[in-house]
């Protein structure tokens, strides 16, 4: 053979080998596809969900605009999260191993073997017009496994039995347990829990509760949030029956304990009924929903507030600040009267005064005012005639709070107080028929009358930089301390004494930040009804401007403090010295018993 012949022959077998590799790479299996046992199926677009157990009930459950309700073995909210964590394990679900129809024929006893003679239960899930059905037969033998079969398919699928759990066992697996959904917000509510009905209803301007029935009145806005906050916290315990036909009487709900409307507007949304205490837990209470034959026993404590008496449901304070307040008047006691006017965004001032209000002074007599606590609802139908006897006919005090200056008709509240008692002062709203009762206490926190009660607490603002002398006189004595820079103090000539120029420096801190705990009284002309006289303790300090501020002390209040005077506006005016500072200046800037 020539190599002209051989070469042909090599160049054939390079191409049959290369034929024969191509030819197997194009011919070699693809991929075994994915195992998914119910291939697009889509949670959100399943309707409903029927299981048909071996010798148990049928459970079945539709969808309704978003929810979920059981229709069999009986017709009740179901639980969404429950049926869906079933749907959406199957949606995922797929198989370990696949049977095919080769292998089943082979085994003339395929339905028995794999459990499908007899399936532990079936499954339909529909989806509009798609009806998928699954059989599910027998555990393998390690039990870690279960064969399943589709209608409509060939073959049985072998899966992990981890889906299983989502199964319920039986219906009350499925069953909401909420006791009252909050399927819109409530803004009615009406409820009888004795002999009187209750009806509630929400302001839409304001959103403020009120109560309509058995008499228009406020109503508790934090009670009733809260009443509904827990109610939407309440859980059936036990579903005891579902028969139509049970007798209610034996479970107190006919009549029932307590009758609960939750509505919006005219629409009655949500009503339960409430009976007598479980017989087998005091902590239980039989109940029952409109619409739903169930009777459950559910936790008394979530629905307790529904069990209050009128009262409980009445606004606990005598007044809502539903505007903020620009305008406050004030009339009384005795010939008192004055306006305090909002200025700017926080300053007030009182028309025909000069001095300067203080705005802390006002905002915490309005919080006050808000903070006034019910503490007996005296009389709810009142008659002119009813007033005298209150101290209500002729008021000795009244406060009104208005949102514009100087406008009548910007009320946001007007309180009339009358007789003061030891153990209630009687007071009612303009704008009301009631007499209400507030505690002393609540009362004598509230300024006494003046105008001047409102002066701004800030006496004097100097740096103690500015400080060139401090003089004190006390018992006839004079003490004059120096001051020659920061924390260096020195007695003048003349002067005796020991003094602390660090403790000194403190003090003169202070006094340089002076402000009255409580102002006493405005115009002295009786300094000693105020135990104000010469030989009392008396501090002037000396400025670089050449000012002079002085303060007198008078009479002790306590080992604390003690009050003190000082002339502002040309008018001496009385307060109680601050605590603290008084303290210092005992320590630190009184005469010595032993200087001469």
């Amino acid at each position: 053979m020539n190599s002209k012949h051989t070469f042909i022959w090599f160049i054939v077998a390079v191409g049959l080998l290369a034929f024969i590799f191509g030819w197997r790479f194009i011919e070699r299996p693809a991929p075994p596809e994915s195992m998914a046992v119910l291939p697009g199926l889509h949670v959100s677009a399943v309707t409903s969900i029927q299981i048909v157990p071996n010798n148990a009930p049928e459970i079945s459950a539709m969808r309704t605009n978003d929810n979920w309700i059981l229709t069999q073995p009986v017709f009740y909210p179901a639980q969404t999260a429950a049926i869906e964590g079933l749907l959406d394990s199957l949606q995922k679900l797929n198989a370990a191993v696949r049977i095919t129809p080769e292998e089943l024929r082979q085994n003339h006893d395929a339905n028995a073997t794999y459990g499908f003679a007899t399936p532990q239960m079936s499954l339909v899930i529909q989806s509009g017009d798609d009806r998928r059905e699954i059989l599910v037969g027998n555990k393998t033998a390690p039990g870690d496994q279960v064969f399943l079969r589709v209608v409509g398919l060939d073959g049985v699928f072998v899966t992990d039995v981890g889906w299983l759990k989502f199964v319920p066992q039986s219906v009350t697996d499925w069953r909401d347990t909420t006791l009252v959904h909050n399927e819109t917000s409530y803004n009615s509510i009406s409820l009888t829990n004795g002999a009187e009905i209750i009806q509630l209803a929400q302001n839409p301007t304001n959103h403020l509760w009120q109560m309509v029935r058995p008499l228009a009145a406020r109503a508790n806005g934090d009670y009733i949030i809260k009443a509904l906050q827990q109610l939407q916290t309440a859980r059936v315990s036990q579903f005891i029956t579902d028969n139509s036909n049970a007798d209610l009487t034996a479970f107190g709900l006919q009549p029932p304990d307590l009758d609960l409307w939750l509505g919006n507007g005219t629409n009655d949304v949500t009503t339960l009924y409430l009976g007598k205490t479980s017989t087998n837990d005091p902590t239980l209470v039989y109940a029952k929903r409109e619409g739903w034959s169930a009777i459950v026993a559910t936790p008394k404590q979530p629905v307790s507030p529904w069990y209050g008496m009128v009262n409980d449901f009445r606004d606990p304070f005598l007044l809502e600040l539903t505007a903020p307040v620009a305008e406050i008047e004030m009339i009384g006691p005795n010939t008192n009267h004055f306006l305090l006017q909002r200025q700017g965004e926080n300053g007030w001032t009182i028309p025909g005064e000069t001095f300067p209000v203080g705005a802390d002074s006002v905002q915490n007599f309005i919080q006050l005012l808000a903070n006034l606590r019910v503490s007996d609802f005296v009389k709810d139908v009142v008659t002119p005639a009813d007033l005298p006897a209150y101290g209500l006919d002729k008021p000795w005090r009244q406060i009104t709070l208005r949102s514009t200056i100087g406008d009548t008709n910007a009320v946001i509240a007007q309180l009339l107080f009358g007789d003061v008692n030891t153990n209630e002062v009687f007071v009612r709203r303009a704008d009301e028929d009631f007499i209400y009762a507030i505690s002393p206490e609540d009362f004598n926190r509230l300024p006494g009358g003046p105008a001047w009660q409102f002066r701004d607490h800030d006496i004097w603002n100097f740096s103690e930089t500015n400080i060139t002398q401090i003089t004190v006189r006390q018992n006839g004595k004079i003490l004059k301390i120096l001051h020659n820079g920061v924390n260096q103090w020195s007695l003048a000539p003349g002067s005796q004494g020991v003094i602390n120029p660090p403790a000194l420096e403190e003090v003169a801190h202070d006094l340089g930040n002076l402000d009255a705990y409580a102002w006493l009284a405005r115009g002295v002309n009786n300094p000693a009804r105020f135990g104000l006289n010469p030989r009392n303790l008396s501090i002037t300090i000396a400025l670089k401007d050449g000012r002079e501020q002085t303060v007198d002390f008078g009479s002790q209040l306590s080992s604390e403090t003690s009050l003190a005077a000082v002339t502002l506006d040309g008018e001496k005016w009385v307060f109680v010295f601050p605590p603290a500072l008084y303290q210092l200046v005992m320590t630190y800037l009184s005469a010595p018993a032993n200087v001469p």
